[in-house]
């Protein structure tokens, strides 16, 4: 009975959705979208509070001149996703966030633990830009906002809250999470206006940092800072020096660094989630992920590098850095075409952002995950009316709380993980049988998954043992078989488990290991045979030869960097960060388990089943054109 109970259990976890109905009406939108129109909509979301406020805190208090190292890594971090994103995209025949793909693709506990991380990225990056919005605009206005709510909302609760209630970030949510409630609709022109803007901004930025830079910036010594010291009228608003030089923290500050400027390329994903509008969706999504990541590390390696040559790294104001850049090297004027570009790429970011989150959530409760009421349409304007207030409501108390770099912590987090989930499905998948994603693919599906969580249980023969063993290394076919898939999936859980021990000794004693200490040395030498061994297991099974228009070139070893480079960074978050991450998925899952994993469409739909195969099949026939 028990192990009938953890059976059944243990099939709602996996259980995949099937494509039906619902993505049918995709045919039905008007696909307008070129990949252009997708690459500026990515931009719009990715060149916003990253590019103009995070910056300035990056290279103030945590790399120095290293930023630009920073954004490089965290590119190569977004990019392995990014390429892992698009492969989802080409392989599941409707658009979606990661949220739809894992859940066609790989199961509804791995779905909800996207879509809710996925949640968190929106929310916490909402009410960043608003709180980033009125930093710039008070900054432009002479910091007088600031120093009202700090005089008469001062917040005096250490660590997590802000200095000072920002009550016009607060204000600034409710006005959009209003005009959406109302039926607004994105406007891909004002998109594009918004971004040509921000573009020329940053070109004119960058080349304005590399006429009135100075390489002395990248080479500041002591001297140096006992000089701005005494030469400064308010010496408490210079940020630390560290060792100087180009590497002021240390290879520990360009790894903190680049876990935060993860943030700075969140906005990619709205090209997935918009892909339904595109004329070409397994084509363009893909292009237009890898093209926009690439333009946004351009334009952000630029920036840092011509911040940090106009400015000394410690006299970087992490509020306004580019307009006070301006004002230290004498180009007053300059800080007004700066301040447009800083607006309008802020409000292009918090558009898209906005547009997104409740797409998101009403989608996760169309699907019974979530409360179904966040899925209740407005009968006349047909806008998601509480999905709309709840995340408005949310994102607006957050950015009126919570300080802007806690906020971005909370989103790099959230999305880290989120990544890693879909680096895994794409190693996953790739090795799997076929699959038909429609639903009249269920009742066999489950029938095979059922024989096979039996086998287990069975006893096994000593030659059975050795076929199994020698399937390891020389697999019997050259196409994907169940017992091959599931072999793959195995394998890919434990490289997981070794590759979040291995980042975590990495992590917590980087010079002991790489000092040769014995213990510590041999346990990371072990940790990558085991890791290699097992990548060669996954290597020789048999790959799903369906063609796509886009695969992840060098499988399995692409997606297993993927995974390791953002356990790796993820590691380098503080404990404040992974306290309230902890609080937030303790939610999620008291959400899932007490609710959704009862109430999901797919429970339904498994209750209401036909009696007969034939029947099943019978139905959803009209449903094959949809996938």
């Amino acid at each position: 009975m028990l192990r009938q109970y953890v059976h059944q259990f243990g099939q709602k976890l996996v259980r995949r959705r099937r494509l039906g109905p619902r993505e049918a009406s995709d045919r039905c939108t008007v696909r307008r979208l070129n990949t252009l129109d997708l690459i500026a909509l990515g931009l719009g979301g990715t060149l916003g509070n990253g590019m103009y406020i995070l910056v300035g805190q990056v290279s103030a208090y945590e790399a120095g001149p290293a930023i630009v190292i920073c954004y490089l890594l965290a590119c190569l971090s977004t990019l392995l996703s990014g390429l892992c994103y698009a492969e989802l995209a080409a392989r599941v025949p409707c658009s979606g966030s990661a949220y739809l793909y894992s859940y066609v693709t790989m199961g509804q506990l791995c779905a909800f633990i996207t879509g809710w991380n996925l949640i968190l990225s929106y929310v916490m990056g909402t009410a960043c830009v608003s709180r980033a919005w009125s930093a710039a605009f008070d900054s432009l206005i002479g910091n007088h906002i600031s120093q009202a709510f700090q005089g008469t909302f001062s917040l005096n609760v250490p660590y997590f809250q802000a200095t000072y209630a920002d009550f016009f970030a607060l204000g600034l949510v409710l006005l959009l999470t209003g005009l959406l409630f109302l039926g607004a609709r994105e406007s891909t022109l004002v998109n594009k206006v918004f971004t040509g803007v921000n573009l020329l901004v940053l070109s004119f930025t960058i080349l304005s940092g590399f006429i009135k830079g100075d390489l002395h910036n990248w080479k500041l010594t002591e001297e140096d800072y006992r000089l701005a010291t005494s030469g400064s009228s308010d010496a408490y608003s210079l940020g630390p020096l560290g060792s100087g030089g180009f590497l002021p923290f240390g290879f520990e500050g360009i790894l903190q660094g680049a876990a935060t400027c993860v943030y700075a390329f969140v906005g990619f994903d709205v090209i997935a989630t918009t892909g339904k509008e595109a004329q070409d969706p397994r084509r363009s999504i893909p292009l237009g992920i890898v093209i926009t990541i690439f333009i946004g590390f351009l334009a952000y390696f630029g920036v840092s590098a011509a911040l940090t040559l106009m400015v000394p790294y410690y006299q970087i104001q992490p509020q306004s850095p580019l307009l006070q850049a301006f004002l230290h090297v004498g180009w007053n004027p300059a800080r007004y075409v700066v301040a447009v570009g800083t607006l309008c790429a802020l409000t292009s970011s918090l558009l898209g952002t906005m547009f997104t989150m409740p797409r998101l959530i009403y989608a996760m409760a169309e699907d019974g995950l979530l409360f179904r009421g966040l899925a209740q349409l407005h009968g006349r304007r047909g806008t998601p009316i509480w999905a709309i207030l709840v995340s408005g409501m949310l994102a607006a108390v957050l950015a009126l709380l919570l300080e802007l770099i806690d906020l971005v912590y909370l989103v790099s987090i959230g999305t880290l993980l989120a990544y890693s989930l879909v680096a895994f499905s794409v190693l996953v998948l790739r090795y799997q049988p076929e699959q038909n994603l429609s639903k009249n693919e269920k009742i066999d599906d489950e029938i095979d998954i059922s024989q096979w969580e039996a086998s287990p249980w069975e006893p096994a023969s000593e030659a059975g043992t050795s076929r199994t063993l020698k399937t390891l290394w020389f697999p019997t076919g050259t196409t994907p078989t169940l017992k091959s898939g599931h072999i793959v999936y195995g394998c890919a859980s434990l490289l997981v488990l070794l590759l979040i021990i291995l980042s975590l000794v990495l992590a917590q004693w980087p010079s002991q290991v790489f000092s040769g200490d014995p213990v510590l040395t041999t346990v990371a030498v072990l940790l990558l045979l085991l890791i290699t061994g097992v990548t060669v297991i996954i290597w020789r099974q048999p790959q799903d030869p369906t063609a796509l228009h886009f695969k992840v070139p060098a499988l399995p070893v692409l997606p297993l960097v993927s995974i390791f480079v953002n356990i790796y960074l993820l590691m380098q978050m503080n404990t404040g960060t992974w306290v309230l991450f902890g609080v937030w998925m303790a939610v999620g899952f008291a959400i899932y388990f007490g609710y959704g994993i009862q109430h999901s469409l797919e429970e339904n739909n498994d209750k209401q089943l036909p009696a007969s195969t034939s029947q099943m099949l019978d139905q959803n026939m009209p449903n094959n054109e949809s996938g």
